[in-house]
């Protein structure tokens, strides 16, 4: 039984409740205030970005949105929260009741509980300094970084089902713009709570928490590995124990951390200093207004209105980005099947794992090059030959043509002498064909085409060849 708790930095300029800059990479300690150092007297002024943000993932989420929520005081010390306390939200979060589908042998909805606002704790570094074996060195930078936490039923039941949830939850995210999700920046973490049960079993088994997992492929292996731990345990005869645990890369396994905390632990109460979130219903209809399409309703239209095989509506819909670029592409060209096609294979296999937004051709430019193949002006040989000399040059394809005389031959005069001079220097083939074997004619238009250095028409070629050899 796996439960999870995804914490998402919200991409708002300035932090959740002052107006220090968001930003990576920084100064140590250089964007900080009164406010997110937690000093005596200052008081926090809640970011309404940062609220809509949250509101906005909700809505992606399926969530319900409460018209009325509350901050509350989260007690507790780390070196790196300077006031002693969070502000997190706690009995009435700003939304509630949504869920993620995924598809891992089947299609099944992963239940969200709740989504909470709280703001960021700093950062304590351990490496990297002369006396790191001695001090820990505080950076209060991310301190008061407006974050959402995400926190899903106990529905997963694998490792393999919780990747695809964060999967599905970051493409989610990054497509209604609240959140980067980069997982090197810090800006999306996973906490997973584990426990296990013998099948047929009603009651939940004692449950461990890993704590911040920060890839999905570690967050897989440590699942597996913390599955496997309490299988054994229990087998043995032993009990698990409730506690934190971190999971350990280099040796592939989870150590406990500390005992697990309760509720009642954090000693929650109302924060004083703010007043509670009221969500007016313009406010959430306006908000509701301004989401783009899901990821999920875009694969089901690429689908439905392009006629696109699965694979090709999810490769395109991997981010907002491509599948901005992809329709663009689909319009120009006029052709969504082989706009396709050339973005799958030709364009990502010329950026190699790089974005969509550093491509040297744009999507007008790819649009315009598959018209032309689809109008008979190049041949599709002609065309990938072309393409990464568009991406070299940043000329369009028709200037390319031009420059290098490459416009596909369509006029069946000029053919005929070209498929006239093939049928006499291969009367072998000639007889083969003439005999019943209809495979000799792709031989034939091939010796056209390489006479032709591929600028032929393949098809005006075949219908010259099937009329002259009847």
């Amino acid at each position: 039984m796996i439960g999870l708790e995804v914490h998402v930095q919200l991409a708002t300029r300035t932090k959740i409740f002052c107006g220090c800059p968001v930003e990576f990479g920084a100064s140590p300690n250089t964007n900080v205030c009164p406010v997110c150092l937690g000093l005596p007297g200052a008081l926090p002024v809640l970011n309404r970005p940062a609220v809509e943000m949250a509101i906005k993932a909700a809505l992606a989420l399926h969530c319900t949105i409460n018209p009325s929520s509350r901050f509350a005081r989260k007690n507790y010390f780390y070196p790196d929260l300077p006031k002693g306390y969070q502000i997190s939200q706690y009995d009435q979060p700003v939304a509630e009741h949504g869920w993620v589908e995924v598809n891992v042998g089947g299609v099944k909805r992963i239940g969200i509980t709740r989504v909470h606002m709280e703001d960021d704790a700093g950062k304590s570094m351990h490496e990297g300094f002369r006396d790191s074996a001695t001090y820990t060195y505080v950076d209060l930078n991310r301190s008061g970084t407006p974050l959402i936490e995400i926190v899903t039923e106990p529905d997963i039941r694998s490792s393999d089902e919780a990747h695809a949830f964060l999967t599905e939850l970051k493409q989610v995210l990054q497509y209604v713009g609240v959140s980067e999700c980069d997982m090197e920046k810090g800006q999306l973490r996973c906490d997973a709570n584990i426990s296990v049960r013998p099948r047929g079993a009603e009651k939940f088994g004692t449950k461990a928490e890993v704590k911040n997992l920060n890839s999905f492929r570690f967050a897989k292996m440590a699942l597996d590995y913390e599955i496997g731990r309490q299988v054994k345990l229990i087998e043995r005869g032993g009990t698990v124990a409730q506690e934190t645990r971190l999971y350990n890369p280099a040796t592939g396994e989870t150590a406990s951390m500390r005992s697990k905390e309760h509720a009642h632990d954090y000693r929650y109460f109302p924060e004083p200093d703010l007043l509670p979130l009221q969500v007016t219903e313009e406010w959430l209809s306006s908000i509701r207004s301004g989401m783009p399409e899901l990821p999920a309703e875009r694969r089901q239209r690429f689908i439905a209105d392009y006629g696109l095989p699965e694979y090709n509506a999810q490769v395109l819909t991997s981010s907002r980005a491509l599948s901005d670029y992809f329709e663009r592409v689909a319009s120009v060209s006029g052709d969504p099947k082989a706009a396709a096609n050339w973005v799958i294979t030709d364009l990502l296999g010329l950026l190699a794992g790089r974005e969509v937004s550093e491509s040297p051709v744009s999507a007008e430019r790819l649009g315009e090059l598959v018209s032309l193949v689809a109008k008979g002006e190049l041949s599709g040989k002609m065309a990938r030959e072309i393409f990464p000399k568009m991406a070299e040059t940043g000329d369009a394809a028709a200037v390319i043509v031009e420059r290098e005389g490459l416009k596909q031959i369509s006029d069946s005069g000029a053919l005929a002498k070209i498929v006239d001079d093939v049928i006499a220097a291969n009367p072998k083939q000639v007889e083969e064909y003439k005999a019943g074997k209809a495979a000799v004619l792709k031989f034939l238009v091939g010796q056209v085409m390489k006479a032709s250095r591929g600028q032929a028409n393949p098809v005006a070629v075949n219908e010259l060849f099937v009329e002259k050899l009847k």
